[in-house]
């Protein structure tokens, strides 16, 4: 942890020059670039991965009907053919996977174990300080308040064009039935829901630490433009 507050306190002395007192929000953002741009490999795994699975969907359409009233060997039919074609399922979550600890330390540097952190701002909002903190000062729209709005927006705006191409994507590959013949119908149903979990940042906004929750806007913002650029 001190190695890690070390780290995050150095960003911010370097960065100080140009932001001053927003010196630590930005190193903040600064190190959630350069966690993404590690695990960006990943990523391009991730989204080949996707494309191989969208080009198999005719065959998986091909065992859907095949053992349409075979569950169990449709489960191992599409699992061979997966292992086949050396296309893994698993691929698109190692990214996220690999971001956690990065988050966890950034939780616990700013719940109260890095001392010489808290005291940074973002404008007139804490670092180590909540939105219900907010409230509780001068409200929704005071100095600190009017920061998390603007972080709410930024988490609404990256959401909502992340659902809107996540439900494109999936009506143009049919990804729901790809899903579904994966797993049964209930997944095909749990594919429509998914793409509003990206509005669940809202609430990990609300709930975190402002420098946590710098890092999941910036993280989210950084994963729509890359997916953007990768699944095209």
């Amino acid at each position: 942890m001190s190695v890690f507050a070390a780290l995050v306190g150095q960003l911010a002395d370097l960065l100080h020059p140009l932001f001053g007192t927003a010196a630590a929000a930005a190193a903040i953002v600064l190190f959630t670039a350069l966690v993404r741009l590690l695990v960006h490999p990943l990523s391009r795994a991730a989204a080949r991965g996707q494309k191989a699975r969208a080009q198999l969907q005719p065959r998986v359409a091909e065992l859907r009907k095949r053992y349409a009233k075979q569950p169990e060997k449709l489960r191992k039919a599409v699992l061979d053919l997966h292992t086949e074609e050396k296309v893994s399922p698993l691929s698109g979550i190692l990214p996220s996977l690999l971001q956690l600890p990065a988050f966890f330390l950034l939780y616990r540097l700013f719940s109260g174990g890095g001392d010489g952190l808290l005291s940074h701002q973002l404008f007139a909002a804490p670092l180590g300080g909540r939105w219900a903190d907010a409230l509780a000062g001068d409200g929704v729209f005071g100095p600190a308040g009017l920061v998390y709005v603007a972080l709410f927006l930024v988490v609404a705006a990256v959401a909502t064009f992340t659902y809107v191409r996540t439900r494109r994507s999936a009506a143009d590959t049919g990804a729901g039935a790809g899903a579904g013949a994966g797993t049964g119908t209930g997944t095909g149903a749990l594919g429509k829901v998914l793409p509003l979990l990206s509005y669940g940042t809202l609430v990990t906004v609300a709930v975190v630490p402002l420098a946590v929750a710098l890092y999941v806007v910036t993280s989210a913002a950084w994963s729509a433009v890359e997916r953007a650029v990768l699944y095209t």
